[in-house]
């Protein structure tokens, strides 16, 4: 029982650190979500945010397969113990606040909400406590050659596919807009997959003081919450609009790109027999040689396409079109700053 937990345990954790590591970069633009001034408000560590995900993926990987490996058992299950709880505590906090919709637990491979990922967090914990009351030695026997050799080399296949995400593009992609999507055929299965969502009403009875929530359905169904001289009042600030079915979920719903004027150009870009994008989330981190560089390159792939320049502004590019779109969507296409997106008829074939 006890070697069964460990592994699954130790399992979890490397599969954890793994997507992340992959696309360390991705990883990196969550935490800076948490990092901005809607969440913890600690804008001076933007900048690192890199860093610290590649070290917290790392982190999980290296205890995970120390974990795996039975490797300095007790001090990897308090390491292990203290980034459970910083974890719950982060996901705690968004899922309460409602501040960070996906905690990016398991990258972009396996989507978790802060209440899900913030359960398994509490789970994880629960079993590293198990292991910990288990485990009557104060230090694991010796850990033979074979064992050491082992992490070590593990270790550096991971450094190896770290570098290759951050230098390049992640060697495997997670993200709905890898080679082979087709967007158009996204577009419409969130089309015709909506989420379904109803009007729910706080009822308030004047003579008794008590409260009753109800859908609007509900509502219109019972005539005496209505019907002249009811007692019941409908309690304005606290009608909501919750989700009943969830519908299909995919980030191209996010696809939409604007022109100066704020026309929607997202049909013909998707509809044209070739389009070359560059984009750009953050045009003020670009110097005008590698603005133009960009457009170069994008030029260079043309062949009667459709060229344009998408960033968060509307005159960042000089020698191509210009158009705008949120920078928060442009960081899911793209990893770099900047970065070229090839479509043929709304299919990506080369990014």
């Amino acid at each position: 029982m006890k070697h069964l937990l460990r592994y699954i345990i130790g399992i979890i954790f490397i599969i954890s650190g793994v997507v992340k590591a992959i696309d360390s970069v991705g990883f990196s633009f969550k935490l800076e979500e948490y990092f901005s001034p809607a969440v913890f408000n600690m804008p001076f560590l933007e900048s690192f945010a890199l860093p610290i995900a590649v070290f917290v993926s790392a982190l999980e990987v290296v205890l995970g397969l120390m974990l795996l490996l039975n490797i300095h058992l007790r001090k990897t299950l308090w390491a292990l113990i203290a980034l459970c709880v910083f974890f719950a505590f982060l996901t705690f906090y968004s899922a309460y606040y409602n501040v960070v919709t996906d905690c990016g637990c398991f990258g972009d491979a396996v989507k978790f909400t802060p209440w899900q990922s913030f359960w398994k967090d509490i789970i994880l914990l629960i079993g590293l406590l198990i292991l910990l009351v288990l485990d009557k030695k104060t230090e694991t026997a010796e850990v033979s050659k074979a064992r050491w050799t082992m992490l070590w080399a593990l270790c550096g296949l991971l450094a190896v596919i770290i570098g290759i995400g951050i230098v390049k593009e992640p060697i495997i992609d997670f993200r709905d807009y890898k080679i082979g999507t087709d967007l158009k055929a996204e577009r419409k299965k969130l089309e015709d997959q909506p989420s379904e969502y109803k009007t729910f009403y706080v009822l308030k009875n004047k003579a008794t003081q008590e409260e009753k929530k109800m859908s609007q359905d509900e509502y219109v169904a019972e005539p005496k919450y209505w019907e002249e001289g009811t007692p019941w009042e409908i309690q304005k600030d606290k009608t909501t609009s919750e989700i009943v079915k969830e519908g299909y979920q995919s980030e191209i719903a996010k696809f939409r790109i604007e022109n100066a004027e704020g026309a929607d150009l997202t049909a013909d870009i998707i509809n044209a027999p070739k389009a070359v994008l560059v984009f750009s989330y953050k045009p003020q981190d670009l110097s005008a040689e590698e603005i133009e560089k960009a457009e170069a390159k994008a030029l260079a792939k043309a062949q009667n396409a459709m060229i344009i320049g998408v960033s968060t502004q509307t005159n960042t590019f000089k020698n191509i079109k210009n158009a705008t779109m949120d920078g928060t969507a442009i960081k899911t296409i793209a990893r770099s700053n900047p970065f070229i997106l090839v479509l043929e008829n709304g299919v990506v074939v080369e990014k």
